[in-house]
């Protein structure tokens, strides 16, 4: 019967050894989780400059890229208004003159 309670308090031991052990590492595993998070989240932080100037930068690049478009769109319409503008200039002076020569053929 002693061996037997020997046994079991031998286990029991073996036990609280295992159950001791598992506690250190699972706390030894956490606290590594937690630096492997903190050093992860430090790298973020050093490289968000960076990310923000080049969201700045490709953020400058389609706005100067929208201004071109809307600068070559400008000059199209222009161009469109000054020839129907010339076009109705022509028509008019020649309305004019119609007008002049047929007053005179009247007269």
């Amino acid at each position: 019967m002693d061996d037997a309670l020997q046994r079991l308090l031998d286990a029991e031991l073996e036990a609280e050894r295992l159950v001791t052990q598992a506690l250190e590492e699972r706390e030894r595993i956490t606290r590594e989780a937690l630096e492997e998070a903190r050093l992860a989240e430090e790298r973020l932080e050093a490289r968000l400059p960076d990310l923000r100037e080049s969201f700045l930068e490709k953020a400058r690049q389609r706005v100067e890229q929208s201004r071109a478009e809307l600068a070559l769109r400008y000059e199209e319409r222009a161009r469109e208004l000054r020839a129907m503008a010339e076009e109705a200039r022509e028509e008019a002076v020649a309305a004019a003159v119609e007008l002049l020569l047929d007053a005179g053929a009247d007269e």
